[in-house]
């Protein structure tokens, strides 16, 4: 069973300072040799396009404005230590989300990647935080839900042809299902794609054939007239 998780207001993050926040949080369990972070480092981590959903590019200065925001929410702080010649950045996520390692493990994961259902949070986060069994992922999942005064994941519905059910974070809102739907695949998007231009030549062609019968129709009756 998971520790006894304490109740706090959280704030509500924009994907940018939750990807940063969690880019933290990922760094300091998973690499602890280099953290606290420099900018540099933190934007090639936000950056990074392994353990990554979606992808993103962004700039030094847009990563200093989400860091401006998690100060102001008390989610990170400057940091200056003794023969660094650039600040570093570390998280307080622990303190403003009162919740046991693995509990914030499955939060972190579920920022950086996206919907996941309890298996796959199980091995993705495993890399940060060992459990012991899918038992503790879904009790911890259970509690987080249960999360009072408002919970911190969702329980998404069910995809077709899938029978695990998925889980969302909530630390930037609430969550539009549509949007929490998985990227189809390149190989699907090239199919439909395929499919809409067939559908659209096969479309042309009836209004061409349409048109041709149209104008024989018009040519028979004029030629009749000389009979």
């Amino acid at each position: 069973m998971p520790e006894e998780i304490n109740t706090l207001i959280p704030p509500v993050l924009t994907p940018l300072e939750a990807r940063v926040l969690a880019c933290l949080f990922e760094k300091s369990v998973a690499t602890p040799e280099y953290y606290p972070m420099t900018l540099v480092a933190l934007t090639a981590a936000c950056n990074q396009k392994s353990n990554r959903d979606p992808v993103l590019q962004s700039h030094e200065i847009e990563i200093v404005t989400a860091l401006d925001g998690l100060r102001d929410k008390k989610l990170a702080w400057t940091v200056s230590l003794a023969g660094s010649r650039v600040p570093k950045y570390r998280h307080s996520f622990p303190e403003v989300y009162p919740l046991p390692l693995p509990a914030l493990a499955l939060l972190c994961e579920l920022i950086l990647r996206g919907p996941q259902t309890a298996a796959e949070l199980r091995a993705h986060a495993s890399r940060l935080v060992p459990f012991e069994d899918a038992n503790q992922v879904q009790a911890l999942l259970e509690s987080l839900l249960a999360y009072e005064p408002g919970p911190l994941v969702i329980r998404l519905p069910r995809q077709p042809g899938r029978r695990e059910e998925r889980f969302a974070h909530l630390i930037c809102g609430p969550v539009s299902i549509e949007e929490a739907q998985p990227a189809p695949e390149p190989a699907r998007l090239a199919v439909q794609a395929e499919n809409e231009r067939i559908a659209h030549l096969e479309s042309e062609v009836r209004a061409l054939t349409d048109e041709v019968n149209r104008l024989k129709a018009q040519f028979q009756d004029f030629i009749s007239q000389f009979k």
